[in-house]
C-alpha cells in the first residue's frame, strides 16, 4: 500500500493537532500544576481525554488502522503493525481505566485517579502523520523542479506560414513541422531543429551546466530551453509527451516507483523485528508483573506499552525510500535521469566500464576521409572512380539511420554527387546494409580486419557492387572534447575503463592509447557487446555498459548498470537504467558520485534507525530500572520515535545540496 497523499493527510493533521494539543495539556497539566487541576474531577478530565482522542486514533490515523489491519491478516509485519499495536494498547487501556478506573485497587491509582496514556495515542499520531507528510513533500519535492521545466515552455508558439506570416497558437495546436519562431528571452516551445537564424540557448535546466550553447542552422533544440540573444525559427519534430521534457519527467516518475534491492532491508528486518518486539513487550509485562514493585499491574501495563511506542521502526521504513527519492531529484537537475532506482544502488559496486566508442566517446559525427576504388572500377555515368563509389554507396545507404551512413550520404551531397533512387534496402545489424540502384546490388558493411588505411584511428567500410569488392571508404570521428577529462574523472573514481568498437584493431588501438585507456575490444559485433558484458562478468566484474544506438540495447539490458546518452536512440534509452540527458561522459562522472552520495546517506539513516531503536528498546523495558531507577513514559517513547524518523528525512534532504 502506497503513501497517501499530502493532501489526503494534511487535514487529518491539522484535526489531530488541534484535538491532541489540549490532551497534552491535561495529561502534563496534572503533574504540573496539581492544585489548578484538582478542582476538576478526575472523571471529567478523563472523559474529555477520551472524547479528544477517539477521533485522533480512529479518523487521523486511519490510514495506518488500514495498514495494520492489512499486516495483520496477510502476516506480513512492517512498521504500522508498531505504530498502531503500541498506541492501540495505550488507547484500549486508557479507555477500560475511564470505564471502570473506580473498580481499580487503590494502589494503582494516584492523585489524580487512574494514570490515563490518551496523550501518547494522540501524540504520537499526530507525530506519525507530521513524518508522513514531510516524506510526502519529499517525494514532492524531487520531480518539482523538472515539472517546473514542463510550464517553461510557453503556452503560445509564434507559428511562421509559407509566407512568412507569424501568427500565435496556442502550443496544443502545434503540429510537427511547423516553423516556430523563437525571440530573444523566450523559451523553446517544442523539440525542433533550427531552420532560420541562430542563438545561445541556456540549457541549464536540461544539463546542469551554467554555460550557454550556440545554436545554428541544422542543430536540435529542446523545449523549455531559454533563448538569450538572437531569434531564431525551428522546425517542429517533436511535441506533446514526445519532447525530451515529458520524457524526462516520465523517467524520473517511473524511477519514483522503482525500489532498489537495499531499500527491501526494511521489509526484511521488520519480518523479524516486529515478532521480536511483541515478544519483548509480553516479557516485559510478565516481568514486571511478577518481579516488578507495586503496583505490578500499573508497572507492567507502562513498561510493555513504552516498548511497543518506541519501537516503532518508522524511521527504518523510511530510511531508504526518502534518500533515493531525493537522490533521484538530484540526478535529474544534474543531468543524470535515474530510470531505475536498482541501477543507482547497483553503480556503487560496479568496476568495470565498458563504453561503446561512436557517439560515446566521440561526437557521433563521422566524416569521410579516404576514397579508395578498385582499380578496375570505372562507370560511365560519373566522372571519377572515387565519384562512383561514394554516390552508389551514399545511394545504398540513404534509408539507413547508423551515423557512418549519414556520414557517407552528406560527402556525397557536399560535391554535388547526383545520388540515384535506391530499392530493396535491408539492413542487418553489425554488417551492413544492401539495396538495389540502378539495376546494381550494392553492399555496404564492415571491412576485413586485415584492411589497411591511412588515418589511424579512422573507421574502413567496404562496398561491393554485384557481390565484388569496389573499393573502401575511411570515416573519422572526433573524439568529442569533454571526453579525455571524464575519462580520468571516471579513472579516479576507481572504474576501468575499456573501450568497445566494430573498428579494426590498428584504429581501436589508436583511440585507446590517444584517450589512456584501460583497454579495447576491436572488431564487436552487437551480439558480441552482449557476450562481452558476460564474460567480464564471468570473470566477477560489476559492469557498466554506456551506449547510444540500436545495436547496444542487448549489451546495456545485460549489464548491472546500463548507461544510455540522451543523444542516442530511443531503443537505447528504453533499454538502460540511467540515460545522460546531454550524452556527456562527465555527466556519468557525477551519476557514479551521486550514487555513492546515495547509498552513505541511506547507510547513515539506517544507523540513525538502528540506534534509536537499539537504546530505546531497553530503556523503555525498564532494564536500567534496579541500577538507576530509570523507566521511559509512553509519551516520551513516542517523542523519541518520532524524531528518529524526522532525522532520518532531514538527513536525506542534504542530498539536494550535495555536490557531484
Amino acid at each position: 500500500m502506497g503513501l497517501p497523499d499530502e493532501r489526503y493527510l494534511r487535514p487529518k493533521f491539522w484535526v489531530a493537532l488541534l484535538l491532541t494539543l489540549p490532551v497534552v495539556f491535561i495529561s502534563m497539566g496534572s503533574m504540573l500544576a496539581p492544585d489548578w487541576f484538582s478542582q476538576f474531577h478526575a472523571r471529567v478530565l478523563g472523559w474529555t481525554e477520551l472524547v479528544l482522542t477517539t477521533p485522533v486514533f480512529f479518523w487521523c490515523g486511519a490510514p495506518f488502522l488500514r495498514r495494520w489491519w492489512k499486516s495483520v491478516r496477510t502476516l506480513d509485519t512492517n512498521m504500522f503493525t508498531l505504530v498502531v499495536t503500541g498506541t492501540g494498547a495505550a488507547y484500549a487501556y486508557s479507555v477500560f481505566a475511564v470505564f471502570f478506573g473506580e473498580r481499580f485497587p487503590t494502589a494503582l491509582r494516584g492523585a489524580h485517579g487512574v494514570p490515563l496514556y490518551f496523550e501518547a495515542t494522540a501524540f504520537i499520531t499526530t507525530i506519525v502523520l507530521l513524518g508522513q507528510i514531510i516524506e510526502q513533500r519529499a517525494h514532492s519535492r524531487t520531480d518539482a523542479a523538472i515539472r517546473a521545466l514542463m510550464d517553461l515552455a510557453p503556452k503560445i508558439a509564434h507559428r511562421v506560414d509559407a509566407h512568412g506570416h507569424e501568427t500565435d497558437v496556442p502550443l496544443d495546436e502545434v503540429v510537427v513541422g511547423d516553423r516556430l519562431r523563437v525571440r530573444p528571452g523566450e523559451h523553446v516551445p517544442v523539440d525542433g531543429i533550427v531552420d532560420e537564424g541562430g542563438s545561445d540557448l541556456d540549457e541549464s535546466m536540461l544539463t546542469g551546466e551554467p554555460e550557454t550553447v550556440s545554436k545554428k542552422t541544422g542543430d536540435k533544440v529542446s523545449a523549455g530551453t531559454l533563448n538569450t540573444t538572437g531569434s531564431f525559427i525551428l522546425s517542429a519534430e517533436k511535441i506533446g509527451k514526445d519532447t525530451l521534457l515529458a520524457q524526462i519527467v516520465k523517467l524520473v516518475e517511473d524511477a519514483q516507483e522503482s525500489e532498489a534491492p537495499i531499500a527491501r532491508l526494511a521489509d526484511r528486518v521488520s519480518a523479524w523485528f516486529v515478532p521480536i518486539v511483541v515478544g519483548v513487550a509480553v516479557l516485559t509485562f510478565l516481568l514486571w508483573y511478577f518481579a516488578g514493585p507495586a503496583p505490578a499491574f500499573l508497572h507492567a501495563m507502562l513498561n510493555a506499552v513504552a516498548v511497543l511506542i518506541i519501537s516503532c521502526p518508522c524511521a527504518l521504513g523510511i530510511a531508504t525510500p526518502v534518500s533515493l527519492v531525493t537522490g533521484i531529484g538530484r540526478g535529474a537537475q544534474s543531468g543524470v535521469l535515474i530510470k531505475d532506482a536498482a541501477a543507482l544502488e547497483q553503480l556503487v559496486s560496479t568496476n568495470t566500464l565498458l563504453i561503446d566508442k561512436t557517439g560515446t566517446l566521440t561526437e557521433g559525427k563521422p566524416q569521410v576521409v579516404g576514397i579508395h576504388p578498385a582499380r578496375d572500377l570505372a562507370l560511365s555515368s560519373f566522372s571519377s572512380p572515387d565519384d562512383a563509389l561514394l554516390a552508389l554507396a551514399a545511394a545504398a545507404e540513404t534509408s539507413s539511420e547508423h551515423p557512418l551512413a549519414r556520414a557517407i550520404v552528406h560527402a556525397a551531397q557536399a560535391r554535388n554527387l547526383p545520388i540515384p533512387a535506391s530499392s530493396h534496402f535491408n539492413a542487418t545489424a553489425g554488417q551492413g546494409i544492401s539495396a538495389e540502384v540502378d539495376g546494381r546490388s550494392i553492399f555496404v558493411g564492415r571491412a576485413p580486419a586485415d584492411s589497411a588505411a591511412s588515418h589511424a584511428t579512422a573507421t574502413l567500410v567496404l562496398v561491393k557492387i554485384d557481390g565484388k569488392d569496389a573499393g573502401t571508404l575511411e570515416l573519422a570521428d572526433q573524439i568529442k572534447a569533454s571526453t579525455p577529462a571524464a575519462i580520468r574523472q571516471l579513472q579516479s573514481l576507481g572504474l576501468r575503463v575499456v573501450m568497445v568498437s566494430g573498428d579494426r584493431e590498428a584504429a581501436a588501438q589508436a583511440i585507446s592509447k590517444q584517450l589512456g585507456l584501460d583497454g579495447y575490444h576491436a572488431g564487436v559485433t552487437p551480439e558480441g557487446k552482449q557476450q562481452l558484458v558476460r564474460e567480464h562478468q564471468r570473470n566477477g566484474e560489476s559492469v557498466i555498459f554506456a551506449g547510444d544506438g540500436i545495436n547496444d540495447a542487448p549489451a546495456l539490458a545485460a549489464a548491472e548498470v546500463g548507461i544510455a546518452m540522451g543523444t542516442g536512440t530511443d531503443v537505447a534509452m528504453h533499454s538502460a537504467g540511467i540515460v545522460l540527458v546531454k550524452g556527456d561522459l562527465a555527466a556519468l562522472a557525477r551519476a557514479v558520485r551521486l550514487s555513492r552520495a546515495t547509498l552513505r546517506n541511506i547507510k547513515q539513516n539506517l544507523f540513525f534507525a538502528f540506534v534509536y531503536n537499539g537504546l530505546g528498546i531497553p530503556l523503555a523495558a525498564g532494564v536500567f530500572y534496579p541500577l538507576f531507577g530509570w523507566l521511559l513514559n509512553p509519551m516520551f517513547a513516542g517523542v523519541a520515535m518520532s524524531l528518529s524518523s524526522i532525522s532520518v528525512v532531514l538527513n536525506a534532504l542534504r542530498l539536494r545540496r550535495v555536490k557531484i
